[in-house]
């Protein structure tokens, strides 16, 4: 269902540069993926979906949670970057179909990058 913005994503050097690290991993893991979803939902709800949210272009930060680091990697990080790359226009509210699809690219992120690590260390 994301393939075609993972393909465009990886195209773009700044964008394939985020890679989930071994501590947000472990949080993850340990967490769950349900929770971490929640925190997905959550933070797209207050930070990203209001028309003007405060400090768009710099409301997330860029480590700290593993959602964090996701919503760079897949351009959901703000209102300039969901309008280049999703095409959600800015200055209106994100709808929760909206919603739902950002958090949807988060956690397949999430679960790309967690099946990449789980090769890498052979688990």
């Amino acid at each position: 269902m994301y393939d075609e913005i993972f393909d465009r994503l990886k195209n773009s050097e700044f964008r394939s540069r985020f890679k989930l690290k071994e501590k947000d991993r472990e949080y993850l893991l340990n967490k769950g993926f349900a929770v971490i979803e929640s925190h997905a939902r959550d933070f797209i709800a207050k930070r990203i979906a209001p028309a003007n949210p405060p400090n768009d272009g710099k409301q997330t930060p860029t480590k700290g949670h593993p959602v964090f680091t996701a919503q760079h990697a897949t351009a959901c990080c703000c209102r300039g970057c969901i309008n280049k790359w999703h095409k959600f226009p800015k200055g209106v509210p994100l709808t929760q179909k909206q919603q739902d699809y950002l958090v949807g690219i988060i956690m397949e992120w999430l679960k790309r990058q967690t099946a990449k690590m789980k090769e890498v260390t052979g688990e």
